[in-house]
């Protein structure tokens, strides 16, 4: 893979940005400076408000907010969604992305650690404007764990039923069947639904103690519900042929990512894509995902015991 921006189109990006921020300014910087590069029409910023119980994070939520706010220099407009409380990361994340597309038809999304290649921003351009009738498809990503799995064929990107969410873009038709309580979970025939697909047992058992875990309030999280969302509607996600995001923030006053994983860099999306001709779920990249990200048999076991006994049990690090 050419790692040049040769064929990279010499144009501003035209999708809006929406940029989720918290309280780490040398992060925000890095990803600011992309963003800026990209020079989108719209930025919406959504951040979250100092937690009292943290000393100085009154002060670095403020930075991070004005590195932004005067930070600017192209011509954009600025939306801004700033809590004055601290909601934390499930309900600042879901509540600001509703915000976000009720503002914009579509959008691009970054947290403040996932730092894009430029070429990014306009392959989430292209196929938004490509797949944007298309409710089969629900979210286009930026991260790809896995390059190899399209080493034997010559498309840009691929489909999955995974979704990786460091750096990814959708539309407001999409993100309309969230639901942060996911209320439908426990009347759904969610399990059967994911065996049909071919999901493997052991994430189909994970995913609903996750699922359980989140409604008894022993998780604090956004992004399973926005997966139970594309799992219900048994839609698929875009996924680059290379990897385009970098995530900066594993184990620098990380959330919920922590460890010292080694994923591949970024490379530059090569221009014009060449797209598939049938929309079929790349089971390697898939398989490779359960892997890396769904945990082993034993760990799925105490976390059922946990889901059944609550706090009985002591936290499991990385749930």
């Amino acid at each position: 893979m050419n790692s040049g921006n040769s064929n990279l189109p010499d144009r501003p990006s035209k999708t809006p940005v929406a940029f989720l921020v918290y309280n780490r300014p040398e992060l925000t910087r890095r990803v600011f400076e992309k963003i800026r590069q990209a020079r989108p029409p719209i930025l919406l910023v959504v951040a979250d408000g100092p937690n009292p119980g943290k000393p100085g994070d009154t002060g670095k939520c403020s930075e991070v907010r004005n590195l932004i706010t005067q930070g600017i220099d192209w011509e954009c407009e600025l939306k801004t969604n700033f809590s004055k409380t601290n909601l934390g990361c499930g309900k600042r994340i879901s509540s600001g992305l509703d915000w976000v597309f009720e503002e914009v038809p579509e959008a691009i999304i970054l947290e403040d650690d996932c730092l894009p290649d430029k070429s990014f921003f306009l392959f989430c351009d292209e196929l938004l404007e490509r797949y944007r009738d298309d409710h089969s498809i629900m979210q286009i990503c930026g991260f790809q764990l896995m390059p190899s799995s399209q080493e034997n064929d010559p498309y840009s990107y691929s489909f999955s039923r995974h979704s990786p969410i460091w750096g990814w873009a959708s539309w407001a038709r999409a993100w309309s069947h969230y639901d942060f309580d996911m209320k439908a979970w426990k009347h759904s025939d969610f399990s059967r639904r994911l065996r049909k697909t071919g999901v493997p047992a052991r994430e189909v058992i994970w995913r609903n103690i996750v699922n359980a875990r989140i409604l008894n309030g022993q998780i604090n999280t956004w992004d399973y519900q926005w997966d139970f969302a594309k799992l219900q509607n048994g839609s698929l996600s875009i996924v680059p042929r290379n990897n385009l995001i970098k995530n900066i923030g594993i184990g620098v006053d990380s959330t919920h990512t922590h460890g010292s994983a080694q994923y591949p860099e970024p490379q530059p999306m090569q221009f014009p894509l060449n797209h598939p001709s049938k929309q079929v779920s790349n089971r390697a990249f898939d398989n490779a995902f359960s892997r890396e990200f769904v945990p082993s048999w034993p760990r799925i076991f105490l976390q059922r015991l946990k889901c059944l006994y609550g706090n009985l049990f002591p936290k499991v690090n990385g749930t």
